[in-house]
C-alpha cells in the first residue's frame, strides 16, 4: 500500500512521487489550502493540498478533489496519500523530514476515526492512557520508548549468538516453589486437585541445562509473580536469563560486563566505565545503607555510635550500645535552608520505610560551636560530643545533619531512602551512568516472623565456604557467592554461582527449614541431578524492564512494556482479571468461596 514511510522521506526523494500511510497528526484547514502532518511509526512528514500542481510534479491540473478530501480530515484518522517531494520553503528543524513536504496528487481516507478520549499531545491520566492502550502507543513518545526496547532486545540476541550462547526454551507449566514471592497457580484439568505454577523464573531448569552439557544458556524468559507492584514491578516480567558451566564468578562478571557495556554503547551510543566498580554488599549497606546505591549522589553516612554512647539522648544511647544497633549520620550539603515543614515531610517519608523519628541538626555557623547550631537535641549533646559530630561529618556552615538510629538494618533502610530523596529534591544527582558490582551477599536473613533463615538470593546460591560443617556452624554470618549489577540506583541483573553438589544443597535446605521429605518432594529431581557430575555452574538474570525503562529515561517500566498491569494488577484495556462461567470453573475442578462478610 505504500512506497515509504512518513519519516524516512528526505531531501534524496526531491521530485519523486512516494505513497504514504499513517495517521493524520494534525490537519489544518487554510481555505483552499491544506496542511496535514501524516506520521507513521518512523516520524512525521507534511502533506500540502494546493489549488494547482505543477507540471513538473506530475498532474499539472486542478486539485479540487484532493483539496475537498484533505479539508474533510480529522484527527487520528486513517490516511493513503500519493504524492511528489519538494523542498520545504519553511524549514521545520524540529522533525527529521523538516527540509521536505509532499505535494498531495490523491489523498485516501481508509479509516475514519471516531472523536478520541484523549489527544496525543495532551497528558492524560494513566488509567486513561492504559485502559485505551493502542491509542497510547501511537504517540511518538510511546513509539521511542517501546522501540528503545525492541533495540534493546535486538542487541543482547545479536550479542549472545556470536558468543556461541544457546536459546533454550524452558517450561511455563511448571511445579510450585516454597520460596519467594507468590506463585501464580494454575489448576490441571487431567489431574484433580493438582496445580501447576507459572515460573517465577527458568532458575532450576536452567541449573539443570548445564548438568546435560549445555555450557552456555540465554532465554528471553517471561516471568511471574504474585506480589505487590510498584513502579517497577509488574506480575510478569520479562528478564534476559543467563547460565555458564565451568565457571567462577569472575568469568560470569566479566562476560556479562563485557555484553552490557557493549549493548549501551550499541543502543544508546553510551561509554560505561570499564571495568565496573566492586563494592561488597558490607561496604555498601555501610555507606550508603542500600545494597544498590546511586553513586551519582555523592552523599554518604557516617557511623556515630561511638561519639554518642554516653551521650543523653536515651535514642542515641540505647542504639549505640545495643548488639544489633546502629547511629548513623548523613550530612546534607546547604541543607540549613530547608524549613521545619519540609524537615518534618523528610521524617514522615523516613517512617515508611521503619523510621520511629527524624532527629536532625542545622549547621548555621559551624565557627560559633554549639551557639551556631540549630537542632532539637543539642541540649542532650554536650560541646565534645558536638565537635566530635561536626569533625566525624565533616559538616560546614549552612549544612544539615539528619540522625537515624535503629536495628542496623532498620536504620540502614531508612537512611538510605531518605539519601535518594534527598539527592533527587536537592539536585545532587550527578549527570551520566554510574555501573557496579555488589558481591558477598550475606548468604542468610533471619525472619523474625517465621523465626527461621530466609535467603538473600534464593536457595540455590552457592556459600562461599566449600565445608557442610563449617556452613552449618557460621549460618549468620556467612557470605554467599551472590553478586548483583546495579545501575543508576537501580539493581539490573542479579546472579550467583550455584551450589553444585547435593550434600551441600541439602544442608542449605536444612537451615532455611525445609525438611528432608519436603526438600524431596518439591526439590527432589535437582538433588537427583546434583548427584550425577553436576560441573561448576552459575549465571544471572537481567531485568529487560528495568533497563530499558533507565534507557528510555522513564521512572516506570509500565513506559516500556505494551500492554501492563495497573498497581491494582488489572489490564484496564481487556478488563483482566475478570469471573468466568461456572461450567468452566467446573471443568478445572474449581469452586468458588463465598467472599466474606464485612
Amino acid at each position: 500500500m505504500r512506497t515509504h514511510f512518513c519519516g524516512l522521506v528526505d531531501e534524496a526523494l526531491i521530485g519523486q512521487t512516494v505513497t504514504l500511510c499513517g495517521w493524520a497528526d494534525v490537519a489544518r484547514n487554510l481555505g483552499g489550502l491544506c496542511f496535514i502532518d501524516l506520521r507513521d511509526h518512523e516520524g512525521i512528514v507534511q502533506v500540502v493540498a494546493e489549488p494547482t500542481t505543477d507540471a513538473n510534479f506530475g498532474a499539472g491540473q486542478a486539485n479540487a478533489a484532493v483539496i475537498a478530501a484533505a479539508a474533510h480530515v480529522g484527527y487520528e484518522d486513517c490516511l493513503r496519500v500519493t504524492g511528489v517531494v519538494r523542498k520545504r520553503q519553511s524549514v521545520n528543524d524540529k522533525i527529521k523530514t523538516g527540509q521536505v513536504e509532499v505535494v498531495a496528487i490523491d489523498i485516501q481516507v481508509l479509516n475514519k476515526a471516531e472523536p478520541l478520549p484523549f489527544h496525543a499531545h495532551e497528558n492524560p491520566g494513566e488509567d486513561i492512557r492504559l485502559k485505551y492502550r493502542y491509542l497510547d502507543l501511537r504517540t511518538p513518545q510511546m513509539q521511542r520508548m517501546m522501540r528503545t526496547r525492541i533495540k534493546l532486545v535486538q542487541a543482547l540476541r545479536r550479542w549472545l549468538d556470536a558468543r556461541g550462547f544457546q536459546d533454550i526454551e524452558t517450561p511455563i507449566l511448571t511445579k510450585a516453589t516454597p520460596e519467594g514471592a507468590r506463585d501464580f497457580l494454575v489448576p490441571a484439568r487431567m489431574h484433580p486437585g493438582e496445580f501447576y505454577a507459572l515460573p517465577q523464573s527458568p532458575q532450576l531448569f536452567k541449573q539443570i541445562l548445564m548438568m546435560a552439557g549445555f555450557d552456555r544458556y540465554y532465554q528471553i524468559a517471561r516471568c511471574f509473580r504474585d506480589e505487590a507492584l510498584r513502579a517497577d514491578r509488574q506480575l510478569e516480567f520479562t528478564q534476559l536469563d543467563m547460565e555458564f558451566a565451568w565457571v567462577d564468578e569472575k568469568i560470569v562478571q566479566d562476560m556479562v560486563e563485557d555484553l552490557i557495556r557493549d549493548v549501551f554503547r550499541e543502543v544508546m551510543q553510551v561509554e560505561l566505565a570499564a571495568p565496573f566498580p566492586r563494592m561488597t554488599y558490607a561496604e555498601a549497606m555501610r555507606r550508603y545503607g542500600s545494597d544498590k546505591p546511586d553513586l551519582r549522589i555523592s552523599l554518604e553516612f557516617v557511623d556515630v555510635a561511638d561519639i554518642v554512647k554516653h551521650c543523653e539522648f536515651k535514642v542515641f544511647t540505647d542504639w549505640a550500645n545495643h548488639e544489633d544497633g546502629r547511629v548513623v549520620a548523613l550530612r546534607t550539603p546547604g541543607g540549613a535552608t530547608l524549613s521545619r515543614k519540609q524537615i518534618d515531610d523528610y521524617a514522615a517519608h523516613a517512617a515508611k520505610f521503619g523510621a520511629k523519628g527524624l532527629a536532625w541538626m542545622k549547621v548555621e555557623d559551624a565557627g560559633k560551636g554549639r551557639e551556631g547550631i540549630s537542632s532539637p537535641i543539642a541540649k542532650f549533646l554536650d560541646d565534645a560530643t558536638l565537635a566530635a559530630i561536626l569533625a566525624a561529618t565533616g559538616a560546614q556552615t549552612g549544612d544539615l545533619i539528619f540522625f537515624g538510629a535503629a536495628t542496623y538494618k532498620t536504620a540502614s533502610d531508612f537512611m538510605g531512602a531518605l539519601r535518594l530523596k534527598l539527592g533527587k529534591d536537592l539536585g545532587l544527582v550527578g549527570e551520566g551512568w554510574a555501573p557496579l558490582w555488589i558481591t558477598d551477599f550475606p548468604m542468610f536473613e533471619w525472619d523474625e516472623e517465621e523465626n527461621r533463615y530466609v535467603a538473600l538470593h534464593h536457595p540455590f546460591t552457592a556459600p562461599a565456604v566449600d565445608d557442610v560443617a563449617d556452613l552449618r556452624a557460621n549460618a549468620k554470618t556467612a557470605v554467599s557467592r551472590g553478586y548483583d549489577m546495579v545501575l543508576n540506583g537501580n539493581e539490573i541483573g542479579g546472579g550467583s554461582i550455584r551450589i553444585h553438589n547435593s550434600a551441600m544443597q541439602s544442608a542449605v535446605f536444612e537451615l532455611l527449614g525445609i525438611g528432608a521429605e519436603e526438600a524431596e518432594g518439591k526439590f527432589g529431581f535437582l538433588l537427583d541431578a546434583l548427584k550425577y557430575g553436576a560441573p561448576p555452574h552459575g549465571g544471572i538474570a537481567f531485568g529487560i524492564d528495568r533497563i530499558a525503562a533507565l534507557m528510555a529515561g522513564t521512572e516506570s517500566i509500565r513506559d516500556v512494556i505494551a500492554f501492563p498491569k495497573t498497581t491494582t494488577a488489572q489490564c484496564l484495556m481487556t478488563g483482566a482479571p475478570s469471573p468466568v462461567p461456572d461450567k468452566q470453573l467446573a471443568e478445572v475442578h474449581i469452586s468458588i468461596r463465598p467472599k466474606p462478610q464485612a
